[in-house]
């Protein structure tokens, strides 16, 4: 059975900072934060074991809320504070935390190099189309055509995808949900956790006031709707014509493989260099 919502409430939030949060009402970040703790719960892991860097934007207060090893770095720079702690610690688990702005517009460098270091790290991207904090503007993820504060009359780039961009990096672990499938993500999320090496968890969620209104998708449970209704398994997927998959939301897991991890490499190169120069 998974915890309670009120044992989770009174293991890991900080209930004296920050609070009320500043998310809106319906927010999809609370269900990913949701997961994260039922994944880190299931884990068995200490709060001390465990350490959340988050870049800037709606998703980069979770850590805030959260009684772990916490950073609060600048904007796309999460996984580039998260790669110094491990190398720092290699024994800690490290989360990444990040929207689809932070992880795939100013941080794009450093998510496709991460991927390919394949470094033992977890990151969680929360795809919601948009710069929701900011004010809307369009990011990498935003659908062509679709309406925001920078493409007034439609937006004129194409989406790429974050999960497939991470397969193709290099990445050992790379999965997708939604915040539909709450279940899903924190099993999904453990996954990642467990996994030697880079691991990206993508879970797309709604932004029904700065994406969802201007393109009139309805209320927060209009667009969890839409998800529920759009998604499909990675295995139906794969019977699935093109024409089919179109506008639909491939779920599961996309790549599972075990690759070298670059902190079990640097220390076999260290321990090389150490013999030869001993003579050993």
């Amino acid at each position: 059975m998974p915890p309670s919502i009120q044992a989770l409430t009174h293991t890991y939030f900080r209930h004296n900072k920050r609070f009320p949060h500043v998310w809106c009402p319906g927010c999809g970040n609370g269900i990913v934060m949701g997961a994260l703790l039922r994944a880190i719960t299931r884990l068995e892991l200490e709060k001390d074991e465990v350490v959340l860097a988050s870049g800037i934007g709606c998703s980069g207060r979770m850590p805030t809320y959260l009684d772990f090893n916490t950073l609060h770095t600048t904007h796309g720079r999460a996984l580039t504070f998260a790669t110094g702690i491990k190398l720092a610690n290699p024994a800690l688990d490290v989360v990444a935390i990040m929207g689809d702005g932070d992880a795939t517009a100013i941080g794009g460098n450093h998510l496709i190099h991460a991927a390919r270091r394949n470094l033992n790290l977890t990151a969680i991207i929360i795809n919601n189309s948009i710069y929701g904090m900011t004010g809307g503007q369009y990011s990498p993820t935003t659908p062509f055509g679709s309406t925001t504060t920078t493409s007034v009359y439609g937006h004129i780039e194409h989406a790429f995808s974050i999960a497939e961009l991470a397969v193709t990096a290099g990445a050992s672990f790379v999965a997708r949900s939604t915040v539909y499938h709450a279940a899903l993500a924190d099993q999904l999320i453990e996954q990642a956790m467990m996994k030697p090496g880079f691991a990206v968890v993508e879970i797309i969620s709604n932004c029904h006031v700065q994406y969802g209104r201007r393109n009139k998708l309805g209320n927060a449970v209009d667009m969890l709707n839409a998800f529920k209704e759009q998604a499909v398994t990675v295995k139906k997927g794969s019977t699935m014509e093109e024409d089919e998959l179109r506008d639909k939301i491939t779920i599961g897991v996309l790549a599972d493989r075990d690759l070298p991890v670059s902190t079990d490499e640097y220390k076999r190169i260290r321990e090389q260099a150490r013999s030869k120069r001993e003579g050993k």
